[in-house]
């Protein structure tokens, strides 16, 4: 089992500046490295003030600087907001950058509010077709000289300047949520990543079925892909049995929070967004505390050893801890620090 930090600068009201939150993101990602962790994701969204990252790539190419070890991941770039000779090329550099740790996640995106203002309109849902085509024209233009005629892209013969340290290919991730998105990264040959939000552990269950299916299905893809599950994270002391509440009250704003931007139906003042109120969620439990306390990775030590076990069990690969909750940067760096002094030697 490896364990990756997904991680974003988060800003719910105006008191901390971006600098600082630079500066905290930069300080949880020292800590995941010195604590083993193989991986930092940073992902992109725009507008947002509650998700900040319009492009991943400086963010990871100064994280390159000043880690030595721990890979960088782009974990998500957006398809559609991305032609391929742009991915292609931003991904090799930061691979170039910092000798050759660079990862990248794709995905078709989520947010309609983002795809209003990032292209043209066009439906989130079609974001798909993007992705598609997206993934095969990287890895071409990795590997020399390609012109590419295709549904939305069209250019003639290029390629990726500069190109990348890793050859073949680095490695490529695809967000999966759907049997036919699992097959397409199977086939693909990328690895997959997936996240249950807030379904308990039969989700993450129902997932690796749908992964397992799509490899089964391939056996032509000579190199098994990796399954990361990404899940909220927070750990707390055993001396605290009431330590898994501002958490999940935390997370829980979050979710709601996000549901504000998902449904897009109010303009946002100056990137902030109110969550949803919770009488919205009266009858949806899922979105509960308590609820949260047992379906997001949030515990003792032990009792987040006991559950991480099961999923490397099923075949889950990477397990990463997603810092993103609205909780303070001091309350972030104590669960991460446990985590790396009590969770992460029970997998050594």
């Amino acid at each position: 089992m490896k364990f990756s930090l997904f991680v974003h600068m988060e800003r719910w009201d105006e008191e901390v500046s971006h600098r600082e939150l630079f500066e905290n993101l930069t300080e949880l990602t020292l800590l995941a490295e010195s604590g083993g962790f193989s991986t930092v994701w940073v992902g992109e969204h725009h507008s947002m003030e509650y998700t900040i990252s319009p492009n991943p790539m400086p963010i990871l190419a100064y994280l390159a600087a000043r880690t030595t070890t721990i890979r960088l991941g782009a974990g998500t770039i957006i398809a559609p907001f991305w032609n391929p000779i742009r991915a292609a090329g931003e991904c090799a550099l930061l691979d170039v950058i910092s000798n050759g740790r660079m990862e990248v996640g794709l995905a078709r995106g989520a947010y309609q509010f983002e795809f209003d203002r990032m292209a043209g309109g066009l439906p989130a849902t079609d974001g798909g077709k993007h992705l598609r085509e997206l993934v095969p024209a990287v890895r071409a233009l990795w590997q020399g000289d390609y012109a590419h005629d295709g549904e939305i892209w069209q250019f003639p013969t290029s390629t990726s300047v500069p190109k990348p340290v890793q050859q073949p290919t680095p490695p490529m991730w695809i967000a999966a949520r759907d049997p036919a998105s699992h097959d397409f990264a199977v086939e693909q040959g990328c690895n997959v990543m997936v996240t249950p939000l807030m379904k308990g552990d039969e989700e993450v269950e129902d997932l690796v079925g749908k992964f397992e299916t799509a490899i089964a299905a391939h056996p032509e893809v000579e190199q098994r892909p990796q399954l990361m599950v990404l899940r909220h994270t927070h750990v707390h002391a055993e001396s605290d049995p009431e330590g898994w509440r501002p958490a999940a009250e935390a997370v829980n704003r979050f979710y709601r929070t996000f549901d504000a931007w998902f449904a897009n139906l109010t303009t946002p003042v100056d990137g902030f967004l109110e969550p949803s109120p919770e009488s919205k969620f009266a009858e949806r439990p899922e979105f509960s505390p308590e609820s949260l306390h047992r379906t997001a990775m949030i515990g003792t030590p032990d009792e987040v050893i006991t559950r991480i076990k099961h999923y490397e069990s099923l075949g889950v690969d990477e397990f990463s801890f997603w810092i993103d909750n609205g909780l303070s940067h001091e309350e972030k760096r104590a669960s991460l620090q446990l985590f790396v002094d009590h969770v992460v030697p029970a997998f050594s």
